[in-house]
């Protein structure tokens, strides 16, 4: 999968939580990649992160940087 399609598709996760307090946002935002989302399209996200996180909402950011490192 593309990464300009994981990163609107991590996007849109992040407004379902953020109405939330920031931390907890993070928290639920982190949570609900680590339980949907397949091995694969985890790993592509964390490697965006880590080449600049190009369009990634801050929120995004915060939690791709919870996942597992792998």
């Amino acid at each position: 999968m593309e990464a300009e399609r994981l990163v609107s598709m991590a996007n849109q996760i992040a407004v379902f939580f953020e109405h939330e307090e920031p931390a907890k946002a993070v928290e639920r935002t982190a949570d609900h990649l680590r339980k949907y989302w397949d091995p694969r399209m985890r790993k592509a996200i964390i490697a965006h992160l880590k080449s600049g996180g190009a369009g990634l909402a801050p929120l995004v950011k915060s939690a791709v940087g919870l996942l597992p490192q792998t």
